[in-house]
């Protein structure tokens, strides 16, 4: 139980993935987080941010297992962008048709080690409030960004209406994570001498703050006001 423990916690440390796992581990956790419901608790914003921050590297890896070598800052953040955007709109897309096809069953279901029902009521109230658009905000939102593909699958909303805002959704997501890790990178580098890749933990913790920040107000002030 320890070993599976402590290789659960290596696949939630961005660092981790990017180091050992390249460019397929990452492709995989993110297909995973925003599509699968028993990978809620991956990293995803952080990943994307600290990949923006390598992307170089990634690039090169992803180039050199075909043979290829035609870098340069601009084909390195398209090449990344395009292979992130395609596992996290594929994975959004296998969230939908789950929800489609076992998704009422859930609501049935009794918490497991990664599943709680609370976070599919949470997800289904959100998509309530937003509609459509949920599909697109809840690319930022941890948690419900898993869930809420699979939520707009229960409640059968169109596939061609899901289609245009996961795509929406899903580009605005990655394009925005992946350059503004890049460069935030580079303007802190050349503007303090910084090197963000020394002191990613801080980063990572900050990038979590901030997503989770919603979550939060609404978990503690929701209760608040309706008490």
């Amino acid at each position: 139980m320890h070993e599976i423990f402590e290789t659960l916690k290596q696949f939630i440390n961005p660092q981790f993935i990017i180091d050992h796992g390249g460019i397929w581990v990452l492709l995989f956790v993110i297909f995973a987080e925003t599509g699968l419901f028993a990978g809620f608790f991956l990293p995803g914003d952080s990943l994307l941010f600290v990949a923006g921050i390598y992307s170089d590297k990634l690039a090169e890896n992803f180039l050199q297992q075909f043979g290829l070598n035609f870098q340069n800052e601009y084909c390195d953040l398209l090449l990344l962008i395009a292979l992130i955007f395609a596992a996290g709109f594929l994975g959004n897309m296998v969230g939908f048709w789950f929800g489609k096809k076992i998704g009422p069953t859930m609501f049935n279901w009794k918490d497991r080690f990664l599943f709680k029902k609370k976070y599919l009521h949470d997800a289904h109230e959100f998509y309530e409030k937003h509609g459509g658009g949920a599909v697109v905000f809840a690319r930022f939102l941890p948690i419900i960004r898993t869930f809420a593909p699979i939520v707009a699958g229960i409640v059968d909303m169109d596939k061609k209406k899901f289609t245009f805002f996961n795509f929406i959704g899903c580009i605005a997501w990655v394009t925005s994570m992946i350059l503004g890790g890049h460069y935030l990178q580079i303007f802190v580098l050349n503007q303090f001498h910084f090197d963000l890749k020394s002191h990613l933990e801080v980063i990572v913790i900050g990038i979590i703050f901030v997503t989770t920040a919603p979550v939060l107000w609404k978990l503690f002030f929701g209760k608040s006001k309706a008490a």
